[in-house]
């Protein structure tokens, strides 16, 4: 798998960069750093191809498409980078730039996830969770969002937290659930903020369930802010019916 021939100037150019000044090339605004982060990644830097392939897939300072994304993952994959290999799975997953494919995603998020890497390791949770790709699981999508959860991973951790609460492959224990969403919120993710919120608050700490609260509105996508802000209003508690309100305004 080859990539599009690019100009040889730019590569020269980022060869005489000091590591530093090179990462501050690559992380510059959308439009400024394609035609650089284009040559690294012609150049075979698999940072690189994960980048440009990310501005491909999402169109930011060059044209959207999401086959040429799938192209510089798999070159970066290939070369046994972990995001790499994780960003094919995703392409696989959702159909971005191929038809989706949910085992394809799981065989591309295994090779990551068994090297320790916690992205892979938290999709791959979702596929046993959901039996997408592989057989229905809950024990061992538990173990994946585990694994993710003991290398920092906040979505993992509110994942965790969940199987525990639900008993999802494992027995139900409601104070495991609660520390982890705490650990989960405390790693801001918007998600466990609000799981934390709502055990505080039904624990009658309304005060300082309003404050994970207002972090995870503050952290959540629109819909989802939305979706939070309603239920907030429709409590009994004062201090969060009027936060609800509030958001919804």
């Amino acid at each position: 798998m080859e990539p599009p021939a690019f100009s040889d100037l730019l590569v020269g150019a980022l060869l005489t960069l000091s590591p530093a000044r090179l990462a501050e090339v690559m992380s510059d605004a959308p439009e400024r750093a394609a035609p650089f982060v284009r040559a690294a990644a012609e150049h075979g830097l698999p940072a690189a191809q994960v980048r440009y392939g990310r501005l491909l897939l999402e169109g930011r300072g060059v044209a959207r498409d999401e086959a040429a994304a799938l192209v510089w993952f798999t070159l970066a994959g290939e070369a046994g980078d972990a995001d790499g290999l994780n960003m094919v799975g995703r392409c696989h997953e959702n159909g971005w730039g191929t038809a989706q494919d949910w085992t394809e995603a799981a065989r591309w998020y295994r090779k990551a996830a068994d090297d320790g890497c916690d992205w892979p390791q938290y999709n791959l949770g979702h596929l046993f969770l959901d039996g997408l790709g592989v057989a229905r699981d809950p024990a061992a999508a538990l173990d994946w969002y585990r694994r993710a959860a003991a290398r920092g991973h906040p979505r993992a951790m509110n994942l965790v937290a969940r199987c525990l609460e639900q008993g999802w492959g494992v027995e139900a224990d409601p104070g495991a659930a609660r520390d982890w969403y705490r650990r989960s919120a405390e790693g801001g993710y918007f998600r466990g903020q609000y799981n934390y919120a709502s055990l505080l608050a039904d624990e009658g700490r309304a005060e300082d369930a309003r404050d994970q609260f207002k972090q995870a509105l503050g952290g959540a996508p629109p819909d989802t802010r939305r979706t939070m802000a309603k239920a907030l209003s429709a409590r009994a508690e004062p201090l969060l019916k009027a936060l609800g309100e509030e958001a919804l305004a």
